[in-house]
């Protein structure tokens, strides 16, 4: 079958799941199916969208959750490689636990991928992507109220700084990130113009009070106590599973490297 004879379109209701595989499509077609809706699309300049406003995406997904957005995100192709982009507020899940934030981009790899979108407090919708092969390698509710806020964590002002310090591999959506030093966190604080002096005591001191009162809360976040029984390095492992429900329920953004003096767009385009 030709990328001519393949031409964009809605899958069939009877197909409901990719996990199987596809039926027969050029290499590079992308196949995209949420729990109502799916939409294939040949390698050729598109731009494929995703999301809870039902009318005006191709594949709507989250139909009746205000915490998915409208546009969610986008399948782009540039005439050869499929990209899935974050246009929405919440992060997407990738297989293996990783998160796609907001105003991120990934290159969807051929073969079947399930993506997650929800909150860590609420439901997930699965949208699975299957992308036939590749052409380089010829492998194989009410959906137009105000999308809703994420239900984020209460930060103020100076822990949203420094956990953004902590957190900026994560947020630049770094490979396999880590929370960095503390000694490097007093020096990236220090390098601001406000004139507050930061040691690496400090920064710690406001993370450890931060762990403290999100893990006893109305909705605690487990792991981030030494109590818990997290193996060593403890500190580390306790930043970093604060980090990670931080960025789930979308209280951290990459948007708020802006309070490190950067320009987040600058970190993923």
């Amino acid at each position: 079958m030709t990328i001519r004879e393949f031409v964009p379109q809605v899958l069939p209701s009877s197909m409901r799941s990719l996990a199987g595989g596809v039926p027969p499509a050029p290499p590079g077609t992308i196949f995209a199916l949420a729990a109502s809706n799916g939409f294939a699309v040949p390698p050729r300049k598109f731009t494929l969208h995703f999301g809870r406003g039902e009318d005006d995406v191709h594949v709507p997904v989250g139909v009746g959750d205000p915490y998915v957005s409208r546009l969610q995100g986008v399948l782009v192709c540039d005439g050869r490689e499929w990209w899935v982009r974050n246009k929405g507020k919440l992060p997407i899940q990738l297989p293996g636990g990783a998160l796609l934030l907001s105003g991120h981009e990934l290159l969807i790899e051929p073969g079947y991928t399930p993506l997650l979108i929800g909150s860590a407090k609420r439901r997930s919708h699965l949208l699975e992507i299957h992308v036939v092969g590749s052409p380089a390698t010829d492998a194989d509710g009410d959906q137009h109220n105000r999308t809703k806020a994420p239900d984020v964590y209460e930060l103020s002002l100076v822990e949203r700084l420094v956990l953004t310090a902590l957190a900026q591999r994560y947020l630049r959506q770094e490979r396999y990130p880590q929370p960095v030093s503390w000694n490097q966190v007093a020096d990236d604080l220090n390098r601001l113009p406000d004139g507050r002096q930061w040691t690496p005591k400090t920064a710690a001191h406001i993370v450890g009070a931060v762990r403290e009162r999100l893990a006893e809360g109305s909705d605690p976040i487990p792991g981030i106590r030494r109590e818990d029984g997290v193996g060593e390095p403890v500190g580390n492992t306790l930043n970093h599973n604060l980090i990670q429900a931080l960025l789930r329920s979308a209280t951290l953004m990459p948007a708020d490297l802006h309070l490190l003096g950067e320009d987040p767009d600058e970190n993923h385009e």
